[in-house]
This record gives structure tokens, C-alpha cells and sequence, in this order.
């Protein structure tokens, strides 16, 4: 029975992370910007999100210190999907997909210094490998220049905003995280878009995009999230960070599925990304096997 149960978690795992990375096809699909895209998004998750607690009837409580935190954290959030988004329309979903794997060499860079512990080896060698492919993207698709550093500014604060929940999933439900994050997002952004007078500049959305807004928000965002977050009961943390590491290979493969020759790059490009995208699967199974190297000599009993 287990078996089965476990089967049927990784076929959903592999379902969401399918689905995550159908987030970059419909970035490109729907026509507004970058910014008008993310408010819409943030504003149908938090709605759904909501319904999913009041359906479940689950209380979404939490103290005046967390909440803040939830919502300054959303910002974050909200900066990361602007950024991921604005890379996709001056560029690629190939390029902005590829280029938001390294958070891979942020996290690797910036954990040991938020956390005060010493950078492994392994993070090292990660990181430059990481840095030869994103090296050799700049240098064989010159042209979408704006588009790799709003993919790799994207890295950056996906890195930042994934080691402060790493803390505060510690302390509270995922979910209820994920909740108010989207709610700090949309308040971020409604503030930004208030001051700078975007609302005023915000055009009606035709039917078309409101409908790949819905699918965006609810389906690529609650949905995938709340399916995540239940399988994670019955499967390793191993096998879900090696499964959504393979986000990026199927946004490559979907991009090319829907939009053809618009996705079809330069012969560096693809050895660039498989640089990255390599050191970016191998490192959480490199990482184990050290980790059970190191139990094992620490449960070795010592001989007189």
C-alpha cells in the first residue's frame, strides 16, 4: 500500500513541477506588463487560497510580528515574478527559465554567509560551474542581454526570499506562509502601482488574458502549491528538490512545444545551459551521498 502511495505522490510531484513550468509559457502568452501581470496573479492566488482555508475550514490567524514578516517577505515575492516575467518579454522562456536555475549559485553563495557556516567544496565547484554556463549564455546570445540579467536578478531574489522561509516555515504552516506572502505581494505592488500612477495607465484586460490570468493564478500558483505541499507528508525533501530541479528542463521542452523557432537558440546557449542546469540536478544528489558519507563515519564504533 505504501508503494502505491508514494507512486502516486511522485506522479503529482511531477505534475506540479509540469505545471510550474508552464509558468513561463503563459508569462509570454498573456499580452500586459510584466508588473499589471504579477498584480493579477498575486490578487487571484490570495483569493484562491483564501477559499481553500474557508472550504477546509482552517483559520488563517497569525501574530502582528509573523504577519509582518509574511508581508514584508511577499514583497520579495512579488519582485521575483516581476523580474522572472520582464526577462521573459524582452527575451525568451528559454532564457529566463535557464537563467533563474541559478539560484542554485546565490543560495550557494549567500546561505553560509546568512547562517554563519563554512561554504563546502561542493558549493564552490557548483557555483563555477554555474558561472562558466551563464558565462557562455552572455556570450552567444548577446542580443537578449536585458533578458539574462532580469533572469539572474529573478535568481537573486528567489534565492534571498527562499532562505527566509526556510526560517519561517519553522514556525508556521506553509500554506498560511504562502497566503499572506500573496497578500504582501499584492500590497506591494498595489502601493508601487498607486504612487507611480499605473493605475491610471492599466488597460482593460481582454478575455484572452483574463482567462491565462485564472489558469496563472489558481492552477500554476494555489493549486500547484497546496499539491506540493501534500506530497511533501509522504515523499523525502531529496526527491522533491530533485524533482523541482527538472522545472527549467520541461519550461524548455513546453517553450519550444508552443512557440517553435522563436525559442530555438544558438549551439552555446544549449551548452551553457546544460552547464547549468547539470550542476543544478547533480548537486542535491552529490550533496547526499557526502551527508551519508558523514553518518556513517560517525556511527562507525571505535576500535581500542
Amino acid at each position: 500500500m505504501l508503494p502505491a502511495i508514494i507512486n502516486r505522490n511522485l506522479l503529482v510531484l511531477h505534475i506540479t513541477v509540469v505545471v510550474w513550468g508552464i509558468t513561463g509559457i503563459l508569462g509570454n502568452l498573456i499580452s500586459i506588463g510584466a508588473i499589471d501581470l504579477v498584480w493579477y496573479r498575486v490578487l487571484i492566488a490570495a483569493a484562491s487560497l483564501l477559499v481553500y482555508f474557508v472550504a477546509t475550514r482552517r483559520s488563517v490567524l497569525v501574530t502582528r510580528d509573523r504577519l509582518v514578516r509574511f508581508v514584508l517577505t511577499g514583497g520579495l515575492v512579488g519582485l521575483h515574478w516581476i523580474l522572472f516575467f520582464e526577462s521573459i518579454k524582452v527575451s525568451t522562456v528559454s532564457v529566463a527559465l535557464v537563467c533563474l536555475s541559478a539560484v542554485t549559485l546565490f543560495t550557494a553563495m549567500f546561505e553560509p554567509i546568512i547562517y554563519k557556516r563554512r561554504v563546502s567544496k561542493m558549493e564552490i565547484v557548483t557555483g563555477l560551474v554555474v558561472i562558466v554556463g551563464i558565462w557562455l549564455i552572455f556570450k552567444f546570445e548577446s542580443q537578449y542581454v536585458k533578458g539574462i540579467l532580469f533572469g539572474l536578478l529573478a535568481a537573486l531574489t528567489a534565492c534571498f526570499f527562499a532562505i527566509i522561509n526556510s526560517k519561517l516555515v519553522k514556525k508556521s504552516e506553509p500554506s498560511i506562509i504562502s497566503f499572506y506572502e500573496m497578500v504582501g505581494a499584492f500590497f506591494w505592488i498595489s502601493l508601487y502601482l498607486l504612487i507611480s500612477g499605473g493605475f491610471a495607465e492599466m488597460k482593460p484586460v481582454s478575455a484572452r488574458d483574463f482567462a491565462y490570468l485564472l489558469l496563472l493564478g489558481t492552477v500554476c500558483t494555489s493549486g500547484a502549491y497546496v499539491a506540493a505541499v501534500s506530497v511533501m507528508k509522504e515523499i523525502s525533501a531529496f526527491r522533491v528538490a530533485l524533482a523541482s530541479n527538472l522545472e527549467p528542463i520541461y519550461g524548455v521542452v513546453l517553450a519550444f512545444a508552443f512557440f517553435g523557432q522563436a525559442e530555438v537558440m544558438s549551439t552555446g546557449f544549449y551548452v551553457g545551459a546544460l552547464l547549468i542546469l547539470g550542476a543544478v540536478f547533480l548537486h542535491p544528489v552529490i550533496r547526499m551521498r557526502i551527508d551519508r558519507r558523514k553518518a556513517l563515519k560517525t556511527e562507525l564504533p571505535l576500535h581500542p
